[in-house]
């Protein structure tokens, strides 16, 4: 649990509060109950909405801030820059292709010679997923073929 130290605005998790609170003669405590809270004037931090980030940013922790009567977690979004937007693609077209490689390995039994089925077919569905890297819109928008 994180607390907001009334008198400096300091936030701490809970065992930093129990050493800050020993280190300056303050009382100690086997519990952190609202009674304590009050008592030591500490108010328990909690967590707030967090904004929803487009393709390209990240959301990230800014401070706490006062809503009501109580504090609460702030967060905030920013851009990425040009080298984590390529990592990020990055990331997003490797995690496509295992999906594409593992679709392809769970249907290489149907071009083994004795195969059942209709080999045409799966062989049509095996090279649109080999072509699923050259779609417009790749690695973001991504259609699937359906299973023959």
């Amino acid at each position: 649990m994180e607390v907001r130290v009334r008198a400096t605005g300091a936030v701490m998790l809970e065992d930093e509060l129990r050493r800050w609170l020993h280190a300056t003669g303050g009382p100690s405590y086997d519990t952190l109950t609202p009674e304590v809270m009050a008592a030591i004037h500490v108010d328990p931090v909690l967590e707030g909405p967090q904004p929803s980030a487009g393709r390209y940013q990240t959301v990230f922790r800014n401070g706490v801030e006062l809503i009501g009567r109580d504090w609460f977690t702030k967060y905030s979004l920013a851009d990425m820059g040009d080298e984590a937007k390529a990592a990020h693609d990055a990331a997003q077209a490797k995690s496509i292709r295992d999906d594409r490689n593992k679709r392809l390995a769970d249907c290489d039994w149907t071009q083994l010679s004795d195969a059942p089925g209709d080999k045409w077919s799966w062989a049509v569905y095996r090279q649109s997923l080999r072509d699923i890297t050259s779609q417009p819109g790749f690695p973001w928008e991504v259609t699937w073929p359906t299973k023959p």
